[in-house]
């Protein structure tokens, strides 16, 4: 108990750690139209600040595989803290020294970028390797961190912009960098422990040669691409079908859709002891492919909003538990798996909204067209997991 008391603070850092992660991703879409009218940039080029963003975690998660564990676990998640809160405060400064502002935020963006990739790699398998119990339980609780810092970040900010206006946007970018500048001192100061001993792990080439963790990846591709592509067409969804103001879209689509999200971790992770992980997430693949069916076939807006916001609940578990499934099925994997796992889930998230605007405008501009065919996505997770189950049973018979 004393054991499992000291880690509680490593616990905390990584909650903290998933905060970060959702401040750099939720804070600068809300500023695009604010950094098109104070330093007119066009839309076609803010679109970029998106691409960039995920870009740089895509390179840093393929990074990771060659140097987390060289350099170690402590001394780069603390470089993802100084990095996020470095970013945030030169997002307020280098547009305004550099001769071109669009390149400043861009330089910002790419900092605090890094800083999320690393997050995103090396604070599961910190929390992994935590002598805890019931790790599906933590590592689902733990994800859903990034659910309510994006909940915070988006109502937060909303607030702020409310009461002292967007000429102010700066003041919050400093007070959001707070955040993780605060966790730098956590994670210096908890104890963390490797996910494997040195020489114990698999080597890259075996690991790469594994179908174990090819299938696991494409689970981590659909799992992104289903949370990413309704959570970031949740806004525009709800703004076209309802007919309601940006704030009111903000709110009612993303907001929704991260807390029913955070909810459904939260309850995994209470209730994971007495739930089968595999057969929760395939219930939870099948209840996606009926709420994206439901946002883009159903005729009343109030049952598509629903639908969107429903999404977030049955996407909840898929991120966290794909990595709990894989850390039980191939543990000796280690930080290289992580890695691995967290880029094919940004890729599934990065590729999968693109693909939804794509189908979108050749309908005319029918966002329930590409809603429609991103359907794809859970139905091969649904088809995925039920795959792994079979070969799970067919091994137990043999």
């Amino acid at each position: 108990m004393t054991e499992n008391r000291k880690y509680q603070k490593t616990l905390l850092a990584c909650y903290l750690g998933f905060v970060t992660q959702a401040i750099s991703a939720n804070f600068a879409p809300l500023l695009f139209l604010t950094f098109q009218d104070i330093y007119e940039i066009s839309l076609d080029k803010i679109a970029l600040i998106p691409v960039v963003f995920y870009l740089t975690q895509l390179l840093i998660d393929l990074g990771a595989t060659k140097f987390a564990d060289k350099i170690g676990y402590r001394i780069c998640v603390v470089i993802s803290q100084v990095l996020s809160a470095v970013g945030l405060v030169l997002l307020t400064v280098l547009p305004e020294m550099l001769p071109v502002p669009f390149l400043g935020i861009l330089m910002a963006v790419v900092f605090y970028a890094i800083g999320s990739g690393l997050v995103e790699v090396l604070v599961s398998p910190i929390v992994e390797a935590c002598p805890f119990e019931n790790k599906d339980g933590r590592m689902s609780l733990l994800h859903s961190f990034y659910c309510w810092g994006a909940v915070g970040v988006i109502l937060g900010s909303t607030l702020f912009f409310a009461v002292f206006g967007t000429k102010n946007w700066k003041i919050l970018a400093l007070i959001w960098a707070l955040v993780p500048l605060v966790n730098v001192f956590q994670f210096l100061t908890c104890p963390i422990e490797r996910l494997v001993e040195d020489g114990e792990g698999l080597p890259l080439r075996k690991l790469l040669r594994l179908p174990l963790l090819w299938m696991m990846i494409l689970l981590m591709i659909c799992s992104g691409a289903s949370e990413a592509t309704m959570a970031q067409w949740a806004s525009a969804f709800t703004e076209s079908a309802l007919g309601v103001s940006k704030t009111v879209g903000d709110l009612a689509g993303p907001c929704l859709f991260a807390v029913f999200m955070g909810i459904s971790r939260i309850l995994y992770g209470k209730m994971s002891a007495k739930l089968n992980l595999s057969k929760t997430m395939l219930l939870s693949g099948l209840l996606c492919v009926a709420c994206y069916l439901l946002a883009s076939l159903s005729p009343l807006p109030v049952l598509g909003l629903a639908g969107c916001a429903l999404c977030g609940f049955s996407v909840g578990i898929m991120w966290p538990g794909t990595i709990s499934l894989s850390s039980q099925k191939c543990p000796k994997g280690g930080t290289a798996m992580f890695a691995f796992l967290a880029l094919a889930g940004d890729f599934g998230g990065t590729v999968s909204p693109a693909m939804v605007g794509s189908f979108s405008e050749m309908a005319g501009g029918n966002l329930k067209m590409g809603l429609l065919a991103a359907t794809i996505f859970p139905i091969l997770l649904v088809a995925g997991l039920l795959a792994l189950n079979r070969r799970t049973n067919c091994a137990i018979q043999k």
